[in-house]
């Protein structure tokens, strides 16, 4: 069968959820078992035929977006996979309707998340981070959101001035433990989340980096990246085993139009979700089978989170209080 990728784009904007699904190519795992292809996709409609019965009509699914990235692509000599076929979609595409509504919230002072989400080896990492020259979304956004902070540096007025931090945290075995400070990787239960009266939620203990450049990023999530942690499993070679989240804490500081400083702080979060996963599938056992439990069961509980929210935002009145939110 064919595994899906999907991506939600959260903000607060207009429409508060877009969802992306996209269809990978076949892994080497796949190709040796003569997996078959149940998937099609049409526009933005996914079908999914069901193996056991091909002769069935397939059933539809209508996303915001339905990315086909199965075949229908070459590989140019710096190894990027660009589109052969009009149904193909690349890196480019994927940060185009996803990333790029990201950095235009983050510039409008809102804060806004994107999450990857999937069944482990479905490639939700190389959408989100990319691999060689097939930059994901993460990587592309920094780099779009220097190049536009260098464009307007050298026409900002008197007091204008912009900045980045960057923390880069994962949660494993449902403890929090910072990617950039690799002492915290051996901490007893991890780092305490705390819940402060205006900021909100926050991790106790998080380091942050100032950047200036989109190289600086690339250095820090170069050594988050190496601290993360992966496992081989049966159905991937690379397993994440813990959600990987990036946060870009972006201030600006600019003038309005009575030429008064005011100050516009958004943070991005781009969450790498560690892939739900079937114990008989991934032949786990051990530190793998309870990593994997762990897993599971923190997509469970934000899967009962999202839909808490959906259910209070569409009651309405007394209802609304009376829907509890995990």
């Amino acid at each position: 069968t064919k595994h899906l990728i999907e991506i939600s784009w959260i903000n607060i904007m207009s429409e508060n959820i877009r969802v992306a699904v996209r269809c990978r190519p076949f892994n080497s795992r796949e190709i040796e078992r003569k997996a078959v292809l149940i998937i099609d996709m049409v526009g933005n409609a996914t079908y999914i035929t069901d193996p056991k019965a091909p002769g069935a009509e397939p059933k539809m699914y209508t996303f915001d977006y339905s990315y086909w990235s199965h075949d229908g692509f070459d590989t140019d000599e710096h190894g990027y996979m660009s589109p052969a076929s009009d149904n193909y979609c690349d890196q480019a595409r994927v940060f185009k309707d996803l990333g790029e509504g990201v950095l235009t919230n983050a510039w409008n002072g809102y804060n806004c998340s994107l999450f990857a989400y999937g069944q482990t080896g479905s490639g939700k990492s190389y959408s989100i981070v990319g691999y060689g020259p097939n930059k994901g979304i993460i990587p592309v956004a920094c780099q779009k959101l220097f190049d536009v902070i260098e464009k307007k540096s050298t026409v900002k007025q008197e007091g204008e001035e912009y900045s980045v931090t960057l923390s880069m945290i994962e949660i494993y075995n449902e403890q929090v433990r910072d990617l950039l400070n690799p002492e915290t990787l051996k901490l007893k239960g991890g780092l305490k989340i705390r819940e402060h009266p205006k900021k909100g939620f926050y991790v106790d203990g998080l380091s942050s980096a100032a950047v200036s450049n989109y190289e600086n990023i690339e250095l820090k999530m170069e050594i988050g990246t190496k601290n993360r942690t992966v496992a081989s499993t049966q159905m991937n070679a690379t397993s994440s085993r813990a959600h990987t989240i990036v946060a870009l804490n972006f201030v600006q500081k600019v003038k309005n139009e009575a030429g008064q400083l005011m100050t516009k702080t958004s943070i991005i979060n781009l969450v790498d979700l560690a892939g739900s996963e079937r114990a008989a599938s991934t032949g786990a056992s051990g530190d793998r089978l309870k990593e994997g439990a762990a897993i599971n069961k923190s997509l469970s509980t934000l899967g009962n989170v999202i839909a808490a929210l959906a259910d209070q935002a569409m009651a309405e009145g007394k209802a609304k209080d009376k829907i509890i939110v995990p």
